[in-house]
């Protein structure tokens, strides 16, 4: 059985969350510099058709990887675990700049191996995501955890703001590979300050892993995920491929849920889904990441092309959305640390959030970047209202004993949400262009093996070519917003239904079944009703 955990003194706290901050800094800030500098990545590699993979490979990794870092971390004590996780992260950002470099093939295989080692690095990303929000469910009750995780969402807004401009800067000055070799010297800082400031309880415990539900959900999940990329895109819809695929994921969730009814440790207990809250948040968790890392990847792509930014301006166009977000996270982390009260920030930032996307889902060539700007605005308010928030009422749903679980579960739904958005917006994003006359333009502009897309070879066009490639690029883009709103719609139906629990002013749970009596005495931080 687990052992009691020790409380970590207060003074600790400011000292670990700056650890914690790089770290989360570190996971963030390379996400956004990838894609920023992905266009000039597919531009050498080529294989336009596969660019998604990219950040596809990323978010699986990341995906498949949370539920079990969340769990070891329950189970064996969250700093070496954390630390682990830091080092996967690193060595799979060294391999990713060394791809088609030579050392392990030619430019060739680049795509191929990129691919893979940005998997690599998902899966050390994964357990950076869900420890930063399990760490600070140790240090930090519920009542004081809005603030805390507040500054944090503001240090993955400032994040935002950062990797596109570094990346762009990277990408028009020097190679690509340092948007990966970046993340060095940021890690490296990470592990120095977390190992020797952060003093976390160590767990024991007679369970094993249940390594055999993570394989399940595994394999289900990454078979959704390619039924997502390959549907209507490299084979049909009815193909045997895409049905096979099909049948593999339902096969393997449905024995997912089967082991995980069974398992002493379960990788993702189902009991938590028994919450109506836990239950609602982790939809939400779905559909922001849904619309989040799906539709915002598009963003850099319109601004290069469309608009002709280069990569570093690309950059510079996103800050009006990381302002809003930014902004906001700060002011409801604090709001929710003062009075307590929470359920009102997801309705409000679902409505945002789809309004925002609803006015990007409008963007065409002859819109002007102060327009777009305004409408990043807007998306960035809502992300900033829900960020946060969803997790805090995640932890705030489960008993201390399974944060980290819980940490994993909501990170887990938000990522495969990612995983989801960015296969299916790819997709969308393919068949829309391919249907345009920007497809056939960019399939025959000498842009390298596979077909990629080619800035140069756009900037050379003229007259009546231009204005139907643009048209096209435009309106494909454009598709994926609106796409993207049609599934965010739900966010504030699925928030009214939220139950305003108090944050407990300690990090004592009410046990299984308490009456709303203990939760109000939990909440003021007194021991709940035997």
């Amino acid at each position: 059985m687990s052992q009691p955990a020790q409380v970590t003194t207060r003074p600790n706290v400011r000292v670990v969350l700056f650890g914690l901050m790089i770290a989360m800094m570190l996971a963030m800030l390379d996400n956004m510099i990838v894609s920023t500098a992905l266009p000039r990545i597919v531009f050498e590699f080529g294989g336009a058709d596969h660019f998604t993979w990219v950040v596809t490979a990323y978010v699986l990794g990341t995906t498949v990887s949370t539920p079990i870092w969340g769990k070891l971390g329950d189970l064996y004590g969250r700093k070496s675990v954390f630390l682990t996780a830091v080092v996967v992260f690193l060595v799979g950002s060294a391999l990713c700049g060394m791809s088609g470099s030579g050392v392990f093939g030619g430019t060739d295989t680049g795509m191929i191996e990129l691919i893979a080692f940005r998997a690599v690095q998902g899966l050390g990303a994964g357990g950076l995501m869900v420890g930063v929000m399990a760490i600070i469910g140790d240090l930090v009750p519920p009542r004081e955890r809005g603030r805390y995780q507040g500054m944090i969402a503001g240090i993955m807004a400032i994040a935002m703001v950062a990797g596109p401009l570094v990346g762009g800067f990277i990408t028009d000055n020097l190679s690509w590979r340092w948007a990966f070799y970046v993340n060095l010297p940021l890690g490296g800082a990470a592990l120095l300050v977390l190992a020797t400031t952060m003093h976390l309880p160590k767990y024991r415990t007679e369970h094993k892993i249940d390594w055999l539900g993570a394989a399940l959900l595994s394999v289900g999940i990454t078979a959704i995920v390619l039924v997502t990329t390959w549907g209507g895109n490299e084979y049909d819809w009815v193909s045997p491929q895409i049905l096979g695929l099909a049948a593999l994921a339902v096969l393997a969730l449905a024995a997912f849920a089967l082991v995980e009814r069974r398992a002493p440790e379960p990788i993702l207990p189902l009991s938590l889904f028994a919450n109506r809250n836990f239950a609602l948040i982790s939809v939400i968790g779905f559909l922001l990441g849904f619309a989040m890392f799906g539709a915002m990847n598009f963003l850099p792509l319109y601004q290069q092309t469309v608009q002709g930014a280069s990569a570093t301006n690309s950059g510079l166009l996103l800050l009006p959305l990381m302002f809003g977000m930014l902004v906001v996270s700060l002011v409801v982390g604090r709001t929710i640390t003062k009075t307590g009260r929470y359920r009102i920030f997801p309705i409000i930032g679902g409505v945002v959030m789809t309004a925002g996307l609803a006015l990007l889902s409008l963007l065409d060539v002859d819109t002007s970047k102060a327009q777009s700007s305004l409408y990043m605005i807007v998306l960035g308010v809502g992300m900033g209202f829900l960020m946060q928030t969803s997790m805090l009422i995640a932890q705030n749903s489960v008993e201390q004993k399974d944060l980290g679980a819980a940490s994993g579960a909501a990170t887990f739904f938000r990522s495969i949400g990612g995983s989801f958005g960015v296969s299916l917006f790819g997709a969308i994003f393919a068949n829309r262009l391919a249907d345009s006359a920007a497809g056939p333009a960019f399939a025959g502009s000498g842009g390298g093996e596979g077909g990629a897309m080619n800035l140069e070879a756009l900037k050379k066009l003229t007259g009546p070519v231009r204005e139907a490639v643009l048209g096209g690029l435009s309106d494909a883009i454009s598709h994926v917003f609106f796409w993207a709103v049609l599934f965010t719609v739900a966010v504030p139906v699925l928030a009214w239904f939220i139950k305003e629990v108090p944050l407990r002013a300690t990090n004592d749970v009410p046990p299984a079944g308490a009456t709303p009596e203990d939760e109000a005495e939990a909440a003021l931080g007194r021991a709940p009703v035997a």
